[in-house]
């Protein structure tokens, strides 16, 4: 198939090193592959994590979203949009504003109306009681991303993962999801919708599949898929085995998505 254009948004803690791997690869079937972070998060984790930038705790949904739709503005054609947690949470936003050729939700955070599962709210609560003291940037602990994150790797993998790709996140975005904010909406109707697919994993603490099986069951307009796999943490895009990820999103993506996407000479 010609060469696409993909833009890839990644979720909280981490920022865009997370799609190294994906990048890499489908760079390498020769798609222009886009990975801008959210606004203040460029740069090396560790820095990042010593020097929290000023501002970053007033990044919310909203923000991410406009910067994520200013980059696809500015693109010749629309992309096909893959997005992780709470990355794969504002591709849907995204989609339901109209924009994208298609999108791949990974593991996402849901929009409005879908519930936390308990597993989820205790791996969300450090950030929401840190929020309730008035601190407005989290930083995951190892243990918690142990846990919660990468809880199918063994404790050695899992910190060193932790060094290579955790950051302070914004509360933010977890404030309005827990408060069913307006700004997690989507229009569950919307026949026009560019075909949407989600990833969930039997594994997963953060977001578990029980909730990505909601997210998609709501859905009642246009064409939206839903594939598990067993085993997957939350880690899924970065953790062994992400080649088996990165290989299902693009094939459903490219098989999917909506006209002619950005051949990668126009892109560059």
């Amino acid at each position: 198939m010609p060469p696409s254009t993909f833009l890839l948004i990644h979720g909280a803690f981490v920022n865009a090193r997370c799609w190294d791997s994906f990048r890499g690869r489908w760079e390498a079937l020769g798609h222009t592959v886009l990975c801008p972070s959210w606004p203040l998060l460029d740069g090396e984790p560790s820095v990042l994590r010593a020097n929290p930038p000023a501002g970053l705790g007033a990044v919310g949904l909203d923000e991410i979203v406009a910067h994520y739709a200013a980059v696809i503005a500015a693109l010749p054609a629309p992309p096909i949009l893959v997005g992780h947690s709470f990355g794969g949470l504002v591709v849907q936003l995204l989609l339901d504003k109209g924009l994208g050729a298609a999108g791949v939700a990974i593991h996402p955070a849901p929009p409005r109306g879908i519930p936390p599962s308990m597993r989820t709210a205790i791996s969300n609560f450090p950030v929401l009681s840190g929020a309730l003291l008035g601190r407005a940037v989290h930083v995951m602990s190892k243990e918690s991303f142990a846990d919660s994150f990468a809880n199918t790797l063994p404790v050695e993998e899992a910190n060193a993962a932790w060094e290579r790709y955790v950051l302070p996140t914004p509360a933010r975005p977890f404030i309005q999801a827990a408060a069913f904010s307006a700004s997690t909406a989507v229009r569950w109707d919307r026949p026009d919708r560019a075909p949407l697919l989600l990833f969930a994993g039997g594994r997963d603490r953060s977001v578990t599949a029980g909730m990505n099986r909601s997210n998609k069951a709501a859905y009642r307009g246009g064409t939206v898929e839903l594939r598990e796999f067993p085993e997957r943490d939350h880690f899924t895009i970065a953790a062994p085995g992400w080649e088996e990820i990165a290989d299902a999103a693009l094939g459903w993506a490219l098989e999917h998505a909506r006209g002619a996407s950005v051949p990668a000479a126009s892109a560059s």
